[in-house]
C-alpha cells in the first residue's frame, strides 16, 4: 500500500489467532453494535475457515481499523468495518476497503456488499463516499441457529 499524507505509516495485514483478544477489545471501542459472533470462538472459527478474511490496519503497533472481507465463492461480503475514533477521517477505512476489494478481485469476486446498521448515519456517509450504494429492494432476514448442530 502506498502512503498518502493521511495514511503514512499505516500497515494492512491479515489477522492471526494471536490477534483475537485485541480485536474483540477494539470492536467494543470502535465498532457500532455487537454481533452474535463477537466472541473468541466466533473469530477463531472465521480465521480457521478463511485465514485471510479479517484485515487489520495498524499504525505502528496500534490497531486502528478492521474489516472482515468474506468470500463464499458466490458473493463478497464486508463486515465489521471499524476505525478507532481517534483515527477516523484519516483514510484508514479507505485503505481497508481497497485491500478488501483487491482480495475479492484476486478471488474472482464480482460485487461486494456491506452490512451497515440502519441508524448509523456516519457509516452511511463513509460507505457512500467509498462508492457503495444502499439497496432498498430487499431486506436481510435472519434466524440465530441453535448451538451444537453440526453437519449439513
Amino acid at each position: 500500500m502506498s502512503d498518502s499524507p493521511h495514511t503514512s505509516g499505516l500497515r494492512i495485514r491479515t489477522a492471526a489467532e494471536a490477534d483475537i483478544d485485541t480485536v474483540l477489545v477494539f470492536w467494543k471501542e470502535a465498532a457500532e453494535g455487537t454481533s452474535i459472533s463477537d466472541d473468541r470462538a466466533g473469530v477463531a472459527r472465521l480465521l480457521e475457515r478463511d485465514p485471510r478474511a479479517l484485515l487489520l490496519a495498524e499504525h505502528g503497533k496500534l490497531l486502528v481499523g478492521t474489516v472482515i472481507a468474506g468470500f463464499d465463492g458466490w458473493r463478497c461480503h464486508l463486515y465489521r468495518l471499524a476505525v478507532r475514533p481517534s483515527h477516523r477521517r484519516r483514510g484508514v477505512a479507505s485503505a481497508l476497503l481497497a485491500a478488501a476489494e483487491e482480495r475479492f478481485a484476486a478471488l474472482g469476486g464480482r460485487r461486494a456488499d456491506a452490512m451497515v446498521l440502519d441508524h448509523n448515519e456516519p457509516a452511511h456517509r463513509a460507505w457512500h463516499a467509498a462508492g457503495y450504494a444502499r439497496q432498498d429492494r430487499w431486506s436481510r432476514w435472519v434466524r440465530p441457529l441453535p448451538p451444537g448442530r453440526a453437519g449439513y
